[in-house]
């Protein structure tokens, strides 16, 4: 179940600017660096909350089964479509009355199928994220964020490996964390 962005979520020039204000840099001489830092805050945000923060497009392999099965991102905001995904690798639609979609009232997608068919795996394609946009993102995500970027970058010549995110991004991105229990 591998989970690919077909639309990455829009990171706005305010990101930026608000990462550089915090920075207090005021060239454009780091403004791609600055941006990888962002896009990698955001991915580090969603495996901590078990949010997607922005918007996006997605689509996720599921085996083509008649059990629910759940879409591994969350919020899910709309199920777009489920094909049939042979085993070279060609999609081919599934009829209409093929499967069931639902979304939770936590945002949580499923799918199942109501027919048999003869590939074992399925593409579902949705849209997930809890904003759609930067300014809607809620305060203390969108501090966090900002928050560990600059840690990033500041940090960026030490060579130490530590994949958490500090204390004070994570007391900010705590209230918003989601448990699965496995």
């Amino acid at each position: 179940m591998k989970r690919a962005m077909i639309v990455p979520p829009v990171l706005a020039d305010a990101a930026l600017a608000e990462l550089k204000d915090w920075l207090a840099i005021t060239t454009n001489r780091d403004d791609a660096s600055l941006t990888a830092l962002l896009r990698a805050a955001l991915d580090t945000c969603e495996a901590f909350t078990g949010l997607m923060p922005l918007e996006a497009g997605c689509e996720e392999v599921l085996r083509a089964t008649h059990d629910w099965q759940g879409i591994a991102a969350s919020p899910v905001i709309a199920i777009t479509g489920v094909e049939r995904l042979t085993a070279n690798g060609t999609l081919s639609a599934l009829p209409v009355d093929g499967c069931l979609i639902d979304i939770t009232a936590e945002g949580c997608g499923r799918v199942r199928l109501t027919r048999t068919i003869a590939e074992s795996r399925i593409i579902v394609r949705f849209d997930a994220g809890l904003s759609p946009d930067w300014a809607s993102l809620p305060e203390g995500l969108r501090h966090g964020i900002i928050r560990l970027a600059a840690h990033q970058y500041r940090d960026r010549d030490s060579g130490e490996a530590n994949h958490a995110p500090p204390r004070a991004v994570a007391a900010l991105w705590q209230p918003w964390r989601r448990m699965r229990l496995a």
